[in-house]
């Protein structure tokens, strides 16, 4: 029998990380779920695996701290001996317009978004250029296309991601490592509702 194959997922403890993570879990994938704050939130997760009879490890990481990001991906080789998907979903907003947006509001968006996927997707190819395989999915953003007022920060670490990822496809390719982005639109989440709120508070 074919054993599970395995996901990391950033940022998996609410919203389209947590939902990711169910819906892997249901094809049958070993979880690695990586969360900052919210420890709470992943165990209940957890035990929403368990019908579904796979793995799960929990680990707590800031993706933006590299010595962080390398002991998460080594606990997570350590525990399954592979990793074959990464999704790399962690992301914050810290909404303004420019002219009132600080420095460390732009820095810690630009940190957590893009520096995290960088420093995640450097740890984990490390281990699928071993594999010859594996596969790489970034969240991106609609409006990392488009633009959105008062995400200045927000918009340009996503669309960094769609530069990011087009040229890690083109590097990784002749591996067999795939990467992709992704970019959804509004969606219902704990973020984007905070989102909300804070865009009635810019337009009035």
């Amino acid at each position: 029998m074919e054993e599970n194959k395995t996901v990391l997922i950033t940022g998996a403890s609410r919203g389209i990380g947590k939902e990711t993570a169910l819906r892997f879990a249901k094809a049958g994938y070993n979880i690695v779920i990586n969360y900052v704050s919210n420890k709470t939130n992943v165990e209940e997760l957890k035990k929403e695996f368990d019908e579904y009879k796979v793995e799960t490890l929990i680990l707590k990481a800031d993706v933006s701290n590299k010595e962080e990001v390398e002991e998460l991906v080594k606990k997570a080789i350590d525990k399954f001996g592979k990793i074959d998907v990464l999704v790399n979903n962690a992301g914050i907003t810290k909404d303004n317009l420019l002219m009132r947006m600080s420095e460390e509001e732009f820095d810690k968006v630009i940190e957590i978004n893009l520096k995290g996927t960088y420093l995640v997707t450097k740890a984990v190819t490390k281990y699928m250029m071993k594999q010859r395989k594996g596969s790489i999915i970034n969240l991106s953003s609609v409006v990392g296309v488009a633009g959105n007022a008062g995400q200045c920060n927000y918009s340009a670490s996503k669309a960094g991601i769609i530069g990011f990822t087009k040229s890690v496809a083109k590097e990784l390719a002749s591996r067999n490592i795939r990467a992709n982005a992704i970019a959804p639109g509004f969606i219902e989440t704990d973020m984007t509702r905070s989102i909300a709120r804070k865009r009635k508070r810019i337009n009035t």
